[in-house]
């Protein structure tokens, strides 16, 4: 049986390897639009669009220059695989994404206190677009007085939190590059 004995010209010890071979070679996605995120999970995208879709204005939370927390209405629209935000022009919400890109958009629960379809909430980086024939594609689709901010969304995480069977509370979580995380609390 042949013998072997740890090379002695190693300058790392084995643990400090830089990859473990469990490790992906890749790292996760760390944003995704709206298109991936929908190819990614379908079944999830569909009920947080939907979701959306039930009422016209939504929270948009923002940071204000000393970093304190926004929260402003707004509207949004999905339109080619995209999740849209547009503003009047000189918002301070506008102004706040344009100076700091986080955002945390809420859909609107609706009346009373059920929440039918569970409570969805989106975080990521919103980046303004200027591109004159991307405005006016969405425009045609969306109509919106002119002038306008708008601006595209870059996900970094989907939540979608219901109560199941009147007894578990379910919170999933979708972060780019990773499954959907479900989480049951009694």
């Amino acid at each position: 049986m042949p013998h072997t004995t740890p090379s002695s010209a190693s300058p790392e010890p084995p643990s400090a390897s830089p990859t473990p071979p469990s490790a992906s070679p890749t790292p996760p996605r760390t944003v995704a639009d709206w298109a991936a995120f929908s190819a990614a999970e379908p079944g999830l995208a569909q009920t947080v669009e939907a979701r959306f879709g039930a009422f016209n204005h939504h929270v948009l939370a923002t940071l204000r220059r000393d970093g304190s927390p926004r929260t402003t209405g707004l509207e949004v629209r999905f339109v080619g695989g995209e999740l849209w935000l547009g503003m009047m022009p000189d918002s301070l919400k506008a102004l706040d994404l344009r100076r700091d890109p986080r955002f945390a958009l809420q859909a609107n629960p609706g009346p009373g206190t059920g929440t039918s379809g569970g409570d969805v909430r989106i975080s990521g980086r919103a980046v303004e677009v200027d591109d004159p024939a991307v405005k006016a594609a969405y425009s045609e689709e969306v109509e919106p007085p002119e002038p306008f901010h708008l601006f595209r969304t870059e996900l970094t995480e989907v939540v979608r939190t219901y109560v199941e069977d009147e007894t578990y509370l379910v919170v999933q979580v979708w972060k780019p590059g990773e499954p959907v995380r479900t989480l049951k609390r009694t």
